[in-house]
């Protein structure tokens, strides 16, 4: 069954427009747990404009359920991961001064790089996931490289979507039943919601976790954090 990983950056970004601690970002991964996510990801950037490393190192005692790091695995980022050492690691390429993740690893170019941190990670115990477009040679690479799991970008999904969902998925499912066939597991996010995470459920019932933050967090200031986080939950236990 496809697992719901709720990405705490955007309450951590509420909570530094004004200073203090207020979101507290502690509490509300705990909160998530309790309401049923069945993870908490957290993706720290250097300029620490939403979560910050001190967060990572906070939060990480009282995670009940599965905590992952995502980011671009820059020396300090190393260093935070194998300190506090999450269930799993997410490798996602995004410049110091994205706005948000727009693109997944060229695993062949980046092979000789990402198997040095894939096989790093891994001596610690820590699963490893890469962030790839949908685009089999690039779940290829990644298991060439050591990955547990690839992570499949979906904003293209999401934007294609509305326009016929069988079209906007195909890629996706081509990849994913490649990503089966190596061995893989299977992880998906970025803009899915609750328009359009259960026809992708349904397309491609093998995905092992979904994160999701953005949307959630926003639907959360309409629904409350508990009715939200069941409602996805609805969208993705389906079978």
């Amino acid at each position: 069954m496809t697992r719901l990983s709720v990405n705490i950056n955007k309450i951590a970004t509420l909570r530094n427009a004004r200073g203090g601690n207020l979101p507290d970002v502690e509490k509300a991964a705990r909160d998530c747990e309790r309401f049923g996510a069945e993870g908490i990801t957290v993706h720290p950037r250097p300029d620490e404009r939403h979560i910050r490393y001190s967060d990572v190192r906070l939060i990480r005692p009282g995670i009940t359920t599965e905590f992952n790091i995502e980011g671009n695995p820059i020396g300090s980022f190393i260093d935070l991961v194998c300190e506090v050492v999450p269930d799993q690691v997410t490798l996602v390429p995004d410049a110091h001064d994205a706005i948000t993740s727009n693109a997944g690893w060229d695993t062949v170019a980046n092979r000789k790089f990402l198997t040095d941190v894939c096989a790093l990670f891994k001596s610690k115990g820590i699963r490893t996931s890469i962030f790839i477009d949908p685009d089999p040679r690039m779940a290829e690479g990644a298991a060439e490289c050591g990955a547990d799991r690839v992570e499949l970008y979906t904003a293209g999904y999401a934007e294609r979507f509305p326009q016929g969902p069988e079209a906007a998925v195909a890629d996706y499912l081509r990849t994913a039943e490649r990503v089966r066939e190596l061995g893989l597991g299977l992880n998906a996010g970025h803009d899915l919601n609750l328009d359009n995470l259960e026809y992708f459920i349904r397309t491609i019932p093998w995905t092992d976790e979904v994160s999701i933050g953005h949307a959630l967090i926003s639907d959360a200031l309409y629904m409350g954090l508990e009715k939200t986080i069941g409602a996805y939950l609805s969208k993705i236990k389906i079978f």
